[in-house]
């Protein structure tokens, strides 16, 4: 996604609340959702309903009842997140057009042949990684390779929680090593350091993590090699696909399209369209699909004409019906993040609780720990980012450490925690694309979290703490200000 960072009219209380105000209302809220997740189980649409509401109340206790400047901070929170409202439409339409044309299953089909149980989710790894990187957004990643890697997981009995995991671990170390990244460039220019200089800085403690969950993925996969579906059973799904589409290379042309704009920076929602339109006219005119029951797919989804139950509901999926789930969690919880942040409730909270950081240990904590918090409160991460740099640089410069640590720390913090949030704008979409819950696939989206814990431990050991040079100011531009590690 590459949201507009414009300005936004400020909607922020003349009036900040007391540290005791901000604490307790973000207790309330976290022991809402904490509880009605763990113990109730109960509906997290319900549960942010109820969050706003105690977001509302504690504001309006400062508004003295001015409840027009609360409703004009809801507003503000949700307008920030526009672009990404509309991408979740827009990926509904994506998904569905191309299973209309015959994409995914041409996807699946050549899957079939190549990838085995063995190798399949260090494979998946690797291939979320590199699209996401040449597209700069883990959203369209999950929307088309991750679907199909759904697909093919459940196909060879793999848990879809660990393939789900795989997908996202993938995708956003694209996502946030990719120099056409909206928060790759929203964090460099957050912290004031330099776009590559920020990319570099990532490679050292985002670079060890990829490799250690590559790793792992491998050894899991080995347990899964006995799954290798029987050749009887393997040609039947091939038939299938064969039977209700017109497989080759041709179906592809849409896939092409998308990863083509999208690496000549073609903003995502024309690239989108243009790929979904491509879609349309290939379902049309090469699959012999009606025109008219396309279009309501794009709304509604499709069915699959497999023949197969497995392979059929894997392909009713898509269409912007299906996005409606996640769009209204996400509204919810963006209106609940733009009272906490008009009113300050999250500003004084983290100034009170980290911004007397000191040593780089600390301050690496604190930044990572404040953008999760950011997330959990916000729904999303770019405010998390953008917060974060502002609140924590005088910090860093009063350290003497580079600007690209804080840049690094807060994509750790806040790009790389969100999809495992369940009511943020990522983990709603993950969850709701791949049809495998948050809470499922969490444990097994590795570079998620092992990545903050591997970059809080090598600040404990002084390992890629870059530091100021004498004669540099951490001005954002050329490469990496430093002398080296501690």
């Amino acid at each position: 996604m590459s949201p507009n960072y414009g300005n936004y009219p400020d909607q922020s209380a003349s009036v900040k609340p007391s540290f005791l105000q901000a604490l307790l209302t973000f207790l309330a809220i976290v022991t809402v959702i904490g509880i009605g997740l763990f113990v109730l189980e109960t509906s997290l649409h319900a549960l942010l309903l109820i969050c706003l509401l105690i977001a509302s109340g504690s504001a309006w206790l400062m508004t003295r009842g001015d409840f027009e400047s609360i409703r004009n901070a809801m507003n503000s929170g949700i307008a920030r997140a526009f672009n990404a409202l509309y991408i979740f439409i827009l990926i509904g339409v994506l998904i569905a057009a191309f299973i209309q044309a015959g994409t995914v299953q041409t996807l699946i089909y050549y899957g079939l042949e190549i990838l085995e149980p063995a190798w399949f989710l260090p494979a998946g790894l690797v291939l979320c990684a590199f699209m996401s990187i040449a597209t700069g957004t883990s959203w369209g990643t999950v929307g088309t390779a991750g679907l199909v890697l759904i697909a093919l997981g459940s196909v060879m009995n793999i848990p879809l929680g660990i393939v789900a995991g795989v997908v996202v671990s993938g995708a956003c170390f694209g996502d946030k090593m990719s120099p056409v990244s909206d928060t790759t460039n929203l964090a460099a220019m957050s912290s004031g350091t330099g776009l590559y200089a920020h990319i570099r800085s990532m490679s050292y403690t985002t670079g060890p993590t990829f490799l250690l969950a590559l790793v792992i993925f491998a050894f899991v996969s080995m347990g899964y090699s006995d799954n290798a579906m029987p050749s009887v059973q393997l040609a039947a799904l091939k038939a299938g696909l064969e039977t209700g589409y017109s497989i080759s290379l041709i179906a592809l042309l849409p896939f092409l399209v998308l990863i083509g704009l999208s690496m000549m920076r073609v903003a995502p929602e024309p690239t989108m369209m243009a790929s979904a339109i491509a879609a349309v006219l290939l379902a049309v005119f090469y699959q012999g699909a009606d025109f008219a029951a396309v279009l309501s797919a794009l709304f509604s989804g499709g069915t699959g004409n497999t023949g197969i139950e497995l392979l059929d509901n894997l392909l009713g999926r898509g269409g912007i019906s299906s996005m409606m789930w996640t769009l209204s969690l996400a509204i919810l919880a963006l209106a609940m993040g733009g009272i906490l942040q008009s009113y300050g409730f999250l500003e004084v909270l983290v100034s009170g609780l980290f911004q007397r950081a000191r040593s780089a240990f600390v301050l690496v904590g604190s930044t990572i720990l404040a953008c999760l918090v950011g997330n959990m409160t916000m729904g999303e991460a770019y405010m998390s980012i953008i917060l974060g740099g502002n609140l924590f640089a005088p910090a860093y410069d009063a350290e003497g450490l580079d600007r690209s640590v804080l840049s690094r720390s807060l994509e750790e913090g806040a790009t790389l925690t969100t999809p495992l949030i369940p009511w943020t704008t990522g983990g709603a979409f993950f969850a709701a694309t791949l049809g495998v819950d948050v809470l499922d696939y969490l444990p097994w989206a590795l570079l998620n979290w092992m990545n903050p814990i591997v970059a809080i431990v090598f600040a404990a050991f002084g390992i890629a703490i870059f530091r100021n040079r004498q004669d540099v100011r951490p001005d954002g531009q050329g490469g990496l200000h430093s002398s080296g590690t501690v």
